[in-house]
Protein backbone atom coordinates (compact mmCIF):
# COMPACT_ATOMS: atom_id res chain seq x y z
CA UNK A 1 0.00 0.00 0.00
CA UNK A 2 1.35 3.42 -0.97
CA UNK A 3 1.81 5.76 1.97
CA UNK A 4 0.21 9.18 1.72
CA UNK A 5 2.79 11.95 1.96
CA UNK A 6 2.77 13.69 5.34
CA UNK A 7 4.36 17.07 4.71
CA UNK A 8 4.28 17.92 8.39
CA UNK A 9 6.29 14.86 9.42
CA UNK A 10 9.81 16.09 8.60
CA UNK A 11 9.47 19.45 10.43
CA UNK A 12 8.22 17.65 13.53
CA UNK A 13 11.07 15.15 13.32
CA UNK A 14 13.68 17.87 12.89
CA UNK A 15 12.54 19.46 16.14
CA UNK A 16 13.36 16.29 18.10
CA UNK A 17 16.77 15.46 19.54
CA UNK A 18 15.92 11.77 19.03
CA UNK A 19 16.03 12.11 15.23
CA UNK A 20 19.38 12.22 13.45
CA UNK A 21 18.85 13.74 10.02
CA UNK A 22 22.58 13.96 9.15
CA UNK A 23 23.81 10.56 10.40
CA UNK A 24 27.05 10.61 8.41
CA UNK A 25 28.23 13.36 10.76
CA UNK A 26 27.90 10.94 13.70
CA UNK A 27 29.90 8.12 12.08
CA UNK A 28 32.36 6.73 14.62
CA UNK A 29 30.89 9.00 17.31
CA UNK A 30 27.60 7.37 18.23
CA UNK A 31 28.67 6.91 21.85
CA UNK A 32 29.13 10.67 22.04
CA UNK A 33 25.63 11.14 20.65
CA UNK A 34 24.19 8.89 23.39
CA UNK A 35 26.59 10.36 26.00
CA UNK A 36 27.55 6.90 27.32
CA UNK A 37 29.49 3.78 26.35
CA UNK A 38 26.58 1.37 26.42
CA UNK A 39 26.28 -1.20 23.61
CA UNK A 40 24.60 0.00 20.43
CA UNK A 41 21.95 -2.16 18.76
CA UNK A 42 20.41 -1.47 15.40
CA UNK A 43 16.99 -2.22 13.91
CA UNK A 44 16.90 -2.14 10.12
CA UNK A 45 13.44 -1.22 8.96
CA UNK A 46 11.84 -0.18 12.23
CA UNK A 47 8.31 0.24 10.87
CA UNK A 48 6.00 2.09 13.25
CA UNK A 49 8.28 1.49 16.20
CA UNK A 50 6.61 -0.98 18.56
CA UNK A 51 9.59 -3.33 18.56
CA UNK A 52 12.28 -0.73 19.19
CA UNK A 53 10.17 1.04 21.81
CA UNK A 54 9.63 -2.17 23.75
CA UNK A 55 13.29 -3.18 23.41
CA UNK A 56 14.39 0.18 24.75
CA UNK A 57 11.99 0.01 27.69
CA UNK A 58 13.18 -3.49 28.58
CA UNK A 59 16.89 -2.64 28.17
CA UNK A 60 17.62 0.88 29.45
CA UNK A 61 21.37 0.17 29.50
CA UNK A 62 21.49 -0.44 25.75
CA UNK A 63 21.41 2.24 23.05
CA UNK A 64 19.15 1.58 20.07
CA UNK A 65 19.08 3.04 16.58
CA UNK A 66 16.06 2.57 14.32
CA UNK A 67 16.48 3.08 10.58
CA UNK A 68 13.76 3.41 7.99
CA UNK A 69 13.33 5.38 4.79
CA UNK A 70 9.94 7.04 5.04
CA UNK A 71 9.17 10.04 7.23
CA UNK A 72 5.53 8.91 7.05
CA UNK A 73 6.52 5.81 9.06
CA UNK A 74 9.22 7.26 11.29
CA UNK A 75 6.97 9.97 12.66
CA UNK A 76 4.98 7.23 14.43
CA UNK A 77 8.19 5.78 15.84
CA UNK A 78 9.13 9.19 17.21
CA UNK A 79 5.73 9.71 18.80
CA UNK A 80 5.86 6.30 20.49
CA UNK A 81 9.29 7.15 21.93
CA UNK A 82 8.17 10.56 23.16
CA UNK A 83 5.01 9.17 24.72
CA UNK A 84 7.04 6.55 26.61
CA UNK A 85 9.68 9.16 27.57
CA UNK A 86 12.47 7.06 26.06
CA UNK A 87 15.94 8.58 25.70
CA UNK A 88 18.07 5.57 24.67
CA UNK A 89 16.84 5.45 21.05
CA UNK A 90 17.80 7.48 18.00
CA UNK A 91 15.75 7.48 14.80
CA UNK A 92 17.51 7.76 11.44
CA UNK A 93 15.73 8.48 8.14
CA UNK A 94 17.95 6.66 5.67
CA UNK A 95 17.99 4.34 2.69
CA UNK A 96 19.68 1.26 4.14
CA UNK A 97 21.75 1.02 0.95
CA UNK A 98 23.91 3.77 2.48
CA UNK A 99 24.27 2.28 5.95
CA UNK A 100 28.06 1.87 5.67
CA UNK A 101 28.32 5.68 5.55
CA UNK A 102 27.02 6.19 9.08
CA UNK A 103 28.82 3.61 11.26
CA UNK A 104 32.47 3.16 12.10
CA UNK A 105 34.38 -0.06 12.74
CA UNK A 106 33.19 -2.08 15.76
CA UNK A 107 30.45 0.44 16.50
CA UNK A 108 27.41 -1.86 16.56
CA UNK A 109 26.83 -4.85 18.87
CA UNK A 110 23.64 -6.35 17.41
CA UNK A 111 21.32 -6.01 14.41
CA UNK A 112 17.61 -6.80 14.25
CA UNK A 113 15.98 -7.49 10.87
CA UNK A 114 12.24 -7.99 11.23
CA UNK A 115 10.03 -8.93 8.27
CA UNK A 116 12.08 -7.26 5.58
CA UNK A 117 10.90 -7.27 1.96
CA UNK A 118 11.50 -10.84 0.64
CA UNK A 119 12.23 -9.65 -2.93
CA UNK A 120 11.26 -13.04 -4.44
CA UNK A 121 12.32 -12.36 -8.03
CA UNK A 122 15.83 -13.57 -8.78
CA UNK A 123 16.99 -10.25 -10.19
CA UNK A 124 15.86 -8.44 -7.03
CA UNK A 125 17.29 -10.78 -4.38
CA UNK A 126 20.40 -8.63 -3.92
CA UNK A 127 18.08 -6.05 -2.30
CA UNK A 128 17.27 -8.38 0.59
CA UNK A 129 18.61 -7.07 3.89
CA UNK A 130 20.01 -10.55 4.59
CA UNK A 131 21.67 -10.93 1.20
CA UNK A 132 25.38 -11.66 1.33
CA UNK A 133 26.17 -8.24 -0.16
CA UNK A 134 24.48 -6.56 2.81
CA UNK A 135 26.10 -8.98 5.26
CA UNK A 136 29.49 -7.96 3.91
CA UNK A 137 28.63 -4.34 4.67
CA UNK A 138 27.36 -5.10 8.19
CA UNK A 139 30.61 -6.90 8.99
CA UNK A 140 32.47 -3.63 8.50
CA UNK A 141 30.86 -2.06 11.56
CA UNK A 142 29.75 -5.06 13.66
CA UNK A 143 31.87 -6.11 16.62
CA UNK A 144 33.20 -9.66 16.66
CA UNK A 145 30.81 -12.10 18.36
CA UNK A 146 27.93 -9.76 17.51
CA UNK A 147 24.58 -11.21 16.53
CA UNK A 148 21.97 -10.62 13.87
CA UNK A 149 18.42 -11.54 14.88
CA UNK A 150 16.21 -12.22 11.86
CA UNK A 151 12.46 -12.84 11.69
CA UNK A 152 10.26 -13.50 8.67
CA UNK A 153 7.09 -15.25 7.55
CA UNK A 154 8.60 -16.09 4.13
CA UNK A 155 10.02 -19.63 3.88
CA UNK A 156 12.09 -19.06 0.75
CA UNK A 157 13.66 -15.91 2.17
CA UNK A 158 14.38 -17.69 5.44
CA UNK A 159 16.04 -20.73 3.89
CA UNK A 160 18.10 -18.72 1.43
CA UNK A 161 19.11 -16.33 4.22
CA UNK A 162 20.43 -19.30 6.20
CA UNK A 163 22.84 -19.95 3.34
CA UNK A 164 23.79 -16.26 3.09
CA UNK A 165 24.75 -16.25 6.77
CA UNK A 166 26.71 -19.48 6.57
CA UNK A 167 28.61 -18.40 3.48
CA UNK A 168 29.63 -15.13 5.13
CA UNK A 169 31.12 -16.83 8.17
CA UNK A 170 28.23 -16.48 10.62
CA UNK A 171 27.35 -19.37 12.90
CA UNK A 172 23.68 -20.15 13.52
CA UNK A 173 23.17 -20.00 17.27
CA UNK A 174 19.43 -20.50 17.17
CA UNK A 175 16.89 -21.42 14.48
CA UNK A 176 13.18 -22.20 14.47
CA UNK A 177 10.49 -22.45 11.82
CA UNK A 178 7.77 -21.78 14.41
CA UNK A 179 8.77 -19.07 16.86
CA UNK A 180 5.42 -19.02 18.64
CA UNK A 181 5.68 -22.71 19.54
CA UNK A 182 9.40 -22.63 20.34
CA UNK A 183 11.09 -22.38 23.72
CA UNK A 184 12.57 -18.98 22.86
CA UNK A 185 11.51 -16.54 25.60
CA UNK A 186 13.14 -13.24 24.59
CA UNK A 187 10.89 -12.46 21.65
CA UNK A 188 9.26 -9.06 21.29
CA UNK A 189 6.53 -8.88 18.69
CA UNK A 190 6.40 -6.33 15.90
CA UNK A 191 3.17 -4.97 14.44
CA UNK A 192 3.57 -7.24 11.42
CA UNK A 193 4.20 -10.25 13.63
CA UNK A 194 0.97 -9.76 15.56
CA UNK A 195 -0.93 -9.42 12.28
CA UNK A 196 0.66 -12.50 10.71
CA UNK A 197 0.01 -14.62 13.79
CA UNK A 198 -3.67 -13.64 13.72
CA UNK A 199 -3.75 -14.95 10.14
CA UNK A 200 -2.36 -18.30 11.25
CA UNK A 201 1.06 -17.77 9.67
CA UNK A 202 4.13 -19.27 11.31
CA UNK A 203 7.02 -16.96 12.14
CA UNK A 204 10.56 -18.13 11.40
CA UNK A 205 13.48 -16.84 13.46
CA UNK A 206 17.22 -17.24 13.68
CA UNK A 207 20.19 -15.81 15.50
CA UNK A 208 23.39 -15.59 13.45
CA UNK A 209 26.67 -14.85 15.23
CA UNK A 210 29.67 -13.19 13.63
CA UNK A 211 32.85 -15.09 14.40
Amino acid sequence: MRLRKKWWARPEMEESSLVITEPSEVKGKWHEEFKNNNPIELELGCGRGKFIRDKALNSPNINFIGIDLKDEVLIYVLRKLKEAEISNVRVVPLNIMFIQDIFGEDEVSKIYINFCNPWPKERHKKRRLTHFKFLQVYKKFLKRDSEIWFKTDDVELFEESIEYFKNEGFSLEYLTYDLQSSEFKENIETEYETKFKSMGLKIMFLIAKLK
